[in-house]
């Protein structure tokens, strides 16, 4: 088995959802998902197909976004893989339409970190081993970092 680190290719501003799913029925249930959980919502989805012609199958209403899902889909190259880029929402919106989406085996990671897919290959083709999300901590949270967390949800009207 090779080893691989696939650095997932997104500008600051936009989040990424990385998952299993099943079916090819899967680009449009979670087109659906997408369109119907958040009014003004932009993205672009890719979804590796591991069988048959074995195409990268893409959908969405951003065509940038369309375009980096599905290049960052074929750089990962893991078959049944899904790259869900989003723009003007948050992943804490629409999480439970993707994992209510009957093809969707698992949620990967939901991220605007950086973020690096750890990729295994065998003979018969690519697997997602693992992701480094982001950068390791550097401490632990003081009582002035808990009370800017507590204003911060709050703000985004998160808590109340």
């Amino acid at each position: 088995m090779q080893l691989q680190v696939v650095r997932v290719e997104k500008p600051d501003d936009v989040n990424v959802i990385l998952g299993h799913s099943h079916f090819i029925k899967t680009v449009e249930d979670l087109h659906e998902a997408m369109v119907t959980s958040v009014p003004g919502i932009r993205f672009g989805l890719a979804f590796n197909e591991a069988s048959g012609p074995r195409l990268v199958r893409t959908s969405g209403n951003d065509p940038e976004l369309c375009d980096l899902a599905s290049r960052n889909a074929r750089a990962i190259g893991a078959g049944h893989l899904f790259v869900l880029f989003i723009r003007q929402a948050f992943p804490v919106h629409v999480l439970r339409a993707v994992r209510e989406v009957n093809e969707v085996c698992r949620i990967l990671c939901a991220t605007s970190n950086p973020l690096e897919v750890v990729v295994g290959e065998t003979d018969l083709g690519r697997a997602v081993l693992g992701l480094v999300d982001g950068q390791s901590p550097l401490g632990v949270e003081s009582a002035n970092d808990k009370e800017e967390r507590h204003a911060l949800l709050r703000r985004f009207g998160y808590k109340l």
